[in-house]
């Protein structure tokens, strides 16, 4: 498929790398993870030693210097090599974004490099029982006592929520000033006292991915490990940086929309029904047409998008955009490529089973498709 993103012989190099590291890594051990529901944290050095987390921090913090493409192609790979586990992209680019742009000096000389090598592994603690897309709503209290917050509440559908220890957490340290009232504060989990771990949740699919409950219960963490310069920021914060995130869903939805292709189309091929492969009927011909149609714009949306966020230009409307399409135009095409298999696409031994359950969240996390059309409908 023709790209358009701007890869170089170093960029090729870098995906070789990274195909090498995961099928002696973690292919052989993906049934395991998801029997366990998690991955070890072993694999989260071993990926930091080969350079896959922060890639896109700078040297100085102990990251590769990379950008989005290293992202765009750890993505990939991982999807053609029918991975599931690591939640590596939250960690590289929803977290440690967060502390680079936002945190100051000492913040990223003393997280970041952690980061790197999987010593601190991140996740970002929004959703709380009754508040998942409105995140003005949260309820979790942050109160200033001294030079330390007091952080209480709950928090749920945290990825990364069983091995992560260091939170970035969504409070109210002034619940009567609305959004205006948010901050993030970056919480240490080893030490924390009054800081819990609920269930590892049991999900439809994304088995693999450990997702957790967190408490927080008189949690105390140094006012120093605020996010920005004052408290308050936090909803803009957010703001800013969710294009990144939904575009980081719209690489994961294409990647897995072109492994599904593949998977099916070798399948079809030499599976039989009434004496000759199932490729030969119209039916299988044109359903593949129409698949590949479908992830070929998506890829093109995707790619275009990934141009927009390196030149910096990656608006609001046009993140919820390419996160709606490429989330819907992904469960579409999984229905369709499980349907191709018949009674065996239902079989969880079947990868294209996990795929098609694993695909549906995608229209959830992240802002739901409704509350991205809300927003995209508000630009008309």
């Amino acid at each position: 498929m023709i790209r358009s993103l701007p890869f170089d012989e170093g960029h090729d190099i870098f995906r070789t790398h990274v195909r090498k590291f995961l099928d002696r890594e973690c292919v052989p051990h993906v049934d395991q993870w998801l029997a366990d529901g998690i991955v070890p944290k072993e694999i989260w050095y071993k990926a930091g030693e080969a350079g896959l987390l922060c890639m896109s921090q700078p040297e100085e913090y102990g990251g590769a210097g990379g950008s989005f493409l290293h992202t765009t192609i750890l993505v990939e790979e991982m999807a053609d090599a029918l991975i599931e586990g690591p939640g590596w992209g939250l960690h590289n680019d929803i977290v440690a974004p967060y502390i680079e742009n936002y945190g100051s000096e000492d913040q990223k000389q003393n997280w970041l490099p952690k980061m790197a090598t999987g010593e601190l592994i991140g996740a970002i603690a929004m959703t709380e029982p009754g508040t998942g897309s409105d995140l003005q709503g949260i309820k979790m209290t942050a109160v200033k006592d001294g030079n330390h917050y007091v952080i209480n509440g709950q928090k749920t559908f945290i990825t990364n929520g069983q091995n992560a220890n260091l939170i970035i957490v969504v409070a109210k340290t002034d619940p009567e000033m609305g959004a205006k009232g948010t901050s993030l504060i970056v919480v240490e989990t080893d030490d924390a006292d009054g800081f819990k771990r609920g269930r590892n949740l049991e999900k439809v699919g994304c088995h693999a991915q450990d997702t957790s409950e967190l408490f927080f219960d008189d949690v105390r963490v140094p006012t120093s490990n605020l996010l920005g310069a004052e408290s308050g920021q936090g909803f803009i914060q957010l703001m800013e940086q969710l294009p990144q995130e939904r575009l980081l869903v719209g690489v994961q939805a294409v990647a897995a929309a072109e492994a599904a292709l593949r998977i099916t189309a070798e399948y079809v091929k030499e599976r039989k029904a009434f004496g000759r492969a199932i490729a030969d009927f119209q039916n299988t011909r044109f359903k593949l047409a129409e698949v590949k149609t479908k992830v070929t714009a998506g890829r093109m949306f995707v790619d275009r998008c990934i141009e927009l966020l390196l030149e910096g230009n990656l608006d609001v409307t046009t993140g919820a955009m390419v996160k709606l399409w490429t989330s819907e135009m992904e469960f579409e095409v999984m229905d369709e490529c499980l349907q191709l298999f018949g009674g065996y696409g239902y079989m969880s031994e079947y990868p294209i089973s996990r795929m098609w359950a694993g695909a549906r969240v995608q229209r959830i996390y992240a802002g739901t498709s409704e509350i991205m059309k809300e927003l995209i409908g508000r630009t008309i």
